[in-house]
C-alpha cells in the first residue's frame, strides 16, 4: 500500500535525522576499533543499497553485485598506490564500476535477456572476475606502481586523505564521517530520484514492463540506467570497503558477498531502502559474531537465516512492522448518516 505524501516525508525526514544524529554522535561515544567496525558495516550497507534500489525499484535480480563491489574496491587500490591521493580514486572507483555495468548492462538489455539469464549473466561475471583476480600473482601483472598480487591481495593501502593534501590522511573518525556521510548522501539521493520521473518510470516498468513499453516507453535505457546507478553504488561500497582495511583481494568478488547482498535485502524488506541497509547491519553483526566459534560455517549460517526468512518473514522485518504498526491502529470509527427528512 502507498502511504500518503505526508507519510512519506515524514519517514524520509526521521530516517534522515537518525543517520545524521549516528554520524555526529557515535565518534562521540565509540572508540577507535569500534569506529572502524561501524565503517565495515557501512561499506556492507552500501552494497546492499545498490541491491535493494535495483531489484526492489527496478526489478532487476543481480547475482552478480560483488563484481562492481570488487571492482570499485581493486579500482581504489591501483588508484591510490599511483596518484599517492585518494581523491582520484575514489572518483574512479564509481566511474569504472558504473561504466562497466553500463556496458554489461547494454548487452543484456538491448540484447533482450530475459530475467533469468540476467541472473545468470551477472553470476558468471562475477566468478570470472574472481577467478581472474586469483590468477594474477606474478609480477607481471600490475597497473602502473600498482602490483595486483593475486590471491595474495594488494595490502597497505593508504586511507582516505584529505582532498589535495596526500600526506593528511584521515584517522577513524575521520573515515567514519566519509563512509556515514557517503551512506547518507545515497540514501537522500535515491530517495530524490525515486520521486522523479525517472523513479515512477522504473518503478511502473518493475509492475509491467509491457505495459510500460506499449505506453511509449524505452524500457531498456531506463533498466540500463538503473544498472549502472546500483554499478556507481556498489563500486562506492568497495572503495570504502578497501579504505577500511587498507587491503583488497579477490574474496570481493566472492559469491558470498553477492549472496550477503541479496540476504540483506530480503531480511530488511524489498521494495524499502531503509530496510536492506538495517538487514546488511544484521548480517554483517551475525557474520562477526559467527567468526568468533566454531560450531557454525558462516555461509551455512547466512543460508539458515535465508530459509528462515524466506519462510516465516517473507516480507521483511521493515515492511512486517509497518504493517503490525497498522493492524494495531484502532479503526476510525464510522460516521453516522443523517437521516434524511421525509418529503412532503
Amino acid at each position: 500500500m502507498t502511504l500518503p505524501i505526508s507519510s512519506r516525508l515524514l519517514s524520509f525526514l526521521t530516517v534522515t535525522g537518525l543517520g545524521l544524529a549516528a554520524l555526529l554522535i557515535m565518534p562521540l561515544f565509540l572508540d577507535g576499533f569500534s569506529l572502524l567496525q561501524a565503517t565495515l558495516f557501512v561499506a556492507v550497507a552500501i552494497l546492499a543499497l545498490s541491491q535493494a534500489f535495483l531489484w526492489g525499484y527496478a526489478g532487476i535480480l543481480s547475482f552478480g553485485q560483488a563484481a562492481f563491489f570488487g571492482l570499485g574496491g581493486y579500482t581504489y587500490a591501483v588508484g591510490v598506490i599511483n596518484f599517492g591521493d585518494s581523491t582520484g580514486a575514489i572518483a574512479l572507483s564509481i566511474l569504472i564500476p558504473a561504466a562497466f555495468a553500463a556496458l554489461l548492462g547494454y548487452f543484456m538489455f538491448y540484447g533482450r535477456i530475459s530475467d533469468a539469464y540476467v541472473g545468470v549473466i551477472t553470476l558468471t561475471v562475477t566468478t570470472i572476475l574472481y577467478e581472474l583476480s586469483n590468477s594474477t600473482s606474478g609480477d607481471q601483472y600490475r597497473i602502473g606502481s600498482a602490483q595486483l598480487g593475486g590471491f595474495n591481495g594488494m595490502p597497505g593501502l593508504a586511507p582516505f586523505n584529505i582532498p589535495g593534501e596526500p600526506d593528511q590522511w584521515l584517522d577513524e573518525k575521520g573515515t567514519w564521517y566519509v563512509a556515514m556521510g557517503a551512506l547518507l548522501l545515497i540514501y537522500v539521493l535515491l530517495r530524490g530520484l525515486l520521486a522523479t520521473w525517472f523513479g515512477r518510470v522504473v518503478i511502473a516498468i518493475r509492475e509491467n514492463e509491457t505495459r510500460a513499453m506499449l505506453v511509449g516507453y524505452d524500457v531498456r535505457f531506463y533498466k540500463l540506467a538503473a544498472f549502472a546507478i546500483s554499478g556507481a553504488i556498489a563500486g562506492l561500497g568497495g572503495c570504502i570497503y578497501a579504505a577500511w582495511g587498507g587491503f583488497v583481494n579477490p574474496s570481493v568478488f566472492a559469491l558470498s558477498m553477492s549472496a550477503q547482498a541479496i540476504v540483506s535485502v530480503l531480511v530488511g524488506g524489498i521494495g524499502t531502502l531503509l530496510g536492506p541497509i538495517l538487514g546488511a547491519v544484521i548480517m554483517q553483526a551475525l557474520i562477526n559474531l559467527s567468526g568468533t566459534q566454531a560450531v557454525i560455517n558462516p555461509s551455512l549460517g547466512m543460508g539458515i537465516i535465508l530459509v528462515i526468512f524466506v519462510i516465516l518473514v517473507p516480507q521483511g522485518i521493515l515492511p512486517s512492522i509497518a504493517a503490525l504498526i497498522s493492524k494495531l491502529k484502532p479503526a476510525p470509527h464510522p460516521i453516522a448518516a443523517k437521516p434524511q427528512e421525509a418529503k412532503p
